[in-house]
């Protein structure tokens, strides 16, 4: 996976070593994975946007080769505000000052805090099958909250999910990626491969943590700028047989968020990149311009 693209490590402000691949010239696009998955979901889209683009595909920290740092108990150190700072200090730190960028899942959810925080870099934001973590709260019924189970139980304290998930990890994983992937399409083996070898104990408990950040510190957050609105053109993407199910995510975004908004729904399930990459790409080419 990722031929032609040169795997670099970037050192952020507060010392955390960051997985990057990096390829392609042009213009620059950071692309943004999530849960519970590595920037290898990138790896049928990464190279066609190479062709037109210098393309940044990093880990986020706490998944794949990227640190895990410890985190205290207001979880700060997987907020997403401290996870967007990592990748404006990645992006300046290749020279980039400004940049598209394109993210998936918890991605998409530091990639929405980089834009709000620092609209300065972030000339176009793509979102990929999300909607705010506070409505994910705020409008939960049954339905929706057996399909999100997970913003429940991965943040219970420490370190009772972790066990759980411990006594049989790679269960755990191949559940999840099943379960959201519907009936469409699921990952290649050789992502899956990389998503195994990379789902360790300090994953797993890094990803709790950064749930526990989504439903605490990061709320806080969102609260305190819930009525600015993105500056940035910005493209929302979802799963019709995912998010797409449950919530009018056009909707949603188009609430005050997102003033100069594009969206579409894609026929598959969570995992865009993945499940419909020739479109993704297509989608993603379109909306960041020549």
């Amino acid at each position: 996976m990722f031929e032609g693209f040169a795997r670099e490590d970037a050192v952020v402000d507060d010392g955390v070593r960051l997985a990057v691949w990096r390829g392609g010239s042009g213009p620059p696009i950071l692309l943004l994975h999530g849960y519970p998955q590595t920037h290898a979901i990138w790896h049928l889209v990464a190279p066609r946007l190479a062709e037109r683009f210098t393309v940044v595909c990093p880990d986020l920290r706490g998944y794949g080769d990227s640190e895990k740092p410890c985190s205290g108990r207001d979880h700060s150190a997987y907020s997403k505000r401290t996870m967007a700072r990592d990748q404006l200090a990645t992006m300046h730190g290749l020279g980039f000052d400004a940049f598209a960028v394109g993210a998936h899942d918890r991605g998409a959810r530091v990639a929405l805090r980089l834009a709000l925080d620092h609209p300065e870099a972030v000339s176009r934001l793509a979102i990929l099958d999300i909607i705010p973590t506070a409505t994910i709260y705020a409008t939960l019924d049954r339905q929706r909250a057996t399909t999100v189970w997970r913003y429940f139980f991965l943040i219970q304290p420490e370190d009772m999910p972790e066990r759980l998930i411990g006594a049989d990890p790679l269960y755990y994983l191949h559940r999840t990626l099943h379960e959201w992937s519907g009936t469409r399409g699921t990952p290649t083996a050789e992502a899956v491969a990389e998503y195994e070898r990379c789902f360790d104990a300090a994953t797993v408990h890094a990803t709790c943590e950064d749930y526990r950040a989504g439903a605490s510190i990061d709320l806080i957050h969102d609260e305190e700028d819930a009525e600015e609105s993105l500056r940035c053109p910005t493209l929302v993407l979802w799963s019709r047989d995912g998010i797409g199910a449950n919530y009018d995510v056009a909707e949603i975004w188009g609430r005050r968020r997102a003033p100069d908004l594009r969206c579409r729904a894609l026929d598959c399930g969570h995992f865009i990149p993945e499940e419909r990459p020739e479109q993704t790409a297509t989608e993603l080419l379109e909306f960041f311009g020549p």
